[in-house]
């Protein structure tokens, strides 16, 4: 057994959840790893995708997060060639206001992005949320699961539209409509209070850390992406309102 494949065994079996980092810029492979470490996850780290991609199908970690303009083998290509065989989570990193990159990591399969320079409490909550949706669709029980004094939230329900926050799983007249957690939390913001406008803070108050500050143009770019993400399951779809000046709200009708 290599050392890598040892770790991760060891990982497994003291419950520790492994996250991989793939990433050119040392600094922040080393920056990003001392803070999940302190979270108490195992990370693994890789300097280009060649490698890292290997390592990814041969021994998978719970969660990937990488780079997409690295040497030899970029973020995209390395997502690319992940999906053809592994479902693995991913979020990337992308240059910001770089929408052409947000806009094909997602297609390519990625679960989330985040742009840099980007904020380490905002990695380590997508990255919690992205694997409380996998060991939601795994059936695994977590400690915090066990620990939580709020219940389990049931399918939220308003029309054609069903959202299920434990898997964070979306559908629009039983169709799958694919969202990344950022914008399926701006979503639940909106559908909880049908017709009630939802101003950019309230909206980015739902999405993100607290005090963290987020250009209004970011819930505007997510937005058009749901937007773009349900039409391609519903030409029609117009539930969700812009109120000019005021903010954003969805009808169920």
């Amino acid at each position: 057994m290599s050392d890598s494949q040892q770790s991760s065994q060891n990982a497994r079996n003291s419950g520790q959840q492994t996250i991989a980092l793939v990433d050119d810029d040392r600094n922040i492979l080393t920056t990003v790893s001392i803070a999940l470490q302190a979270e108490g996850y195992t990370t693994r780290l890789y300097s280009d995708g060649e490698a890292a991609l290997k390592a990814l199908l041969e021994n998978p970690p719970d969660l990937a997060v990488f780079d997409i303009k690295m040497p030899r083998m970029d973020g995209m290509e390395l997502l690319r060639n992940l999906r053809q065989h592994s479902a693995l989570p991913v979020i990337f990193l992308t240059s910001k206001d770089d929408e052409q990159d947000e806009e094909a990591g997602l297609a390519q399969g990625a679960d989330d992005y985040i742009a840099k320079p980007f904020s380490i409490r905002l990695l380590l909550a997508r990255i919690r949320a992205i694997l409380r949706r996998s060991d939601a669709r795994a059936g695994v029980v977590t400690g915090a699961d066990l620990t939580s004094a709020d219940p389990p939230i049931e399918t939220l329900t308003r029309g054609r539209l069903e959202m299920d926050p434990a898997r964070h799983h979306v559908t629009w007249d039983g169709k799958q409509v694919s969202l990344t957690v950022t914008e399926f939390l701006i979503l639940e913001a909106l559908a909880i209070r049908p017709g009630v406008i939802k101003s950019r803070n309230q909206l980015m108050d739902a999405a993100y850390p607290d005090d963290m500050f987020v250009d209004d143009r970011t819930v505007d770019s997510h937005i058009k992406r749901m937007r773009r993400k349900f039409r391609s399951v519903d030409s029609g779809f117009n539930a969700i309102e812009t109120l000019y000046g005021a903010g954003y709200s969805f009808t169920d009708g």
